[in-house]
């Protein structure tokens, strides 16, 4: 198993937000977590990340425990966290960007340009434009390939589709399930027409528990079985 997460507990000050969620990532699975805003998805991811840390409960990646690890350690561990937010380095251009993620992964800076070739070839003919300037969909793209930069074993991949056109979508897709073979995800989502495609396994997620574990792939490809819990 490369990620365990059992009986976690996490709070915002005297607010608890998940309570006992536990939850398993094999290696070359893609597991996605819906629900509701709110529902404590990103702090899921958070905390896994190394952002934050728990009041109780324990995460082990490939065995080890790393539950409240610092930042830094955990990245270097493997594990890379894509924001939500779309968070990109504005007044840098696409090749400063990863030249960034080359140098704290250790890793040459051709082949990180590689990286994010590879999984969209148009962004080759941006390397030299300022991220600011980028769409929302070249923006998650490029964060998706930075992420890539230093051969993570794990992504945590928060909301990619957010805010994207239909088409755009259908391109996030298409790039993380081209980088299944590669890397192990687990991917926080809200359009189950974009889980149906990605999930080998499901979490519903509602009011910072675990209400169901869906790994039937049949019931995952019909959003009408689970929806009514979001």
């Amino acid at each position: 198993m490369l990620l365990s997460v059992e009986n976690l507990d996490v709070r915002y000050g005297h607010a608890q937000v998940l309570h006992d969620v536990s939850l398993s990532l094999n290696e070359g699975e893609l597991v996605c977590v819906v629900g509701r805003n709110g529902a404590g998805k990103t702090t899921l991811l958070r905390t896994i990340g190394g952002f934050m840390r728990p009041a109780g409960g324990t995460v082990k990646f490939r065995g080890e425990r790393i539950e409240g690890l610092p930042l830094e350690k955990v990245a270097r561990m493997g594990i890379r966290y894509v924001y939500q937010d779309k968070r990109v380095f504005g007044e840098l251009t696409v090749r400063e960007n990863l030249e960034l993620a080359a140098y704290a992964s250790g890793q040459n800076l051709d082949e990180a340009i590689s990286k994010v070739v590879g999984i969209h070839p148009k962004m080759g003919t941006l390397l030299d434009s300022k991220a600011k300037g980028l769409s929302g969909g070249e923006r998650q793209i490029l964060l998706i390939g930075r992420a890539l930069v230093g051969d993570p074993q794990l992504l945590l991949v928060d909301e990619p589709t957010e805010g994207l056109a239909a088409i755009i979508i259908g391109e996030i897709v298409d790039i993380l399930l081209k980088m299944k073979n590669r890397v192990s995800m687990i991917v926080v989502e809200q359009n189950l027409s974009t889980v149906a495609r990605l999930a080998d396994r499901l979490y519903v997620m509602k009011e910072g528990i675990f209400s169901r574990e869906i790994d039937d792939k049949g019931t995952i490809e019909n959003p009408s079985s689970y929806e009514e819990e979001l």
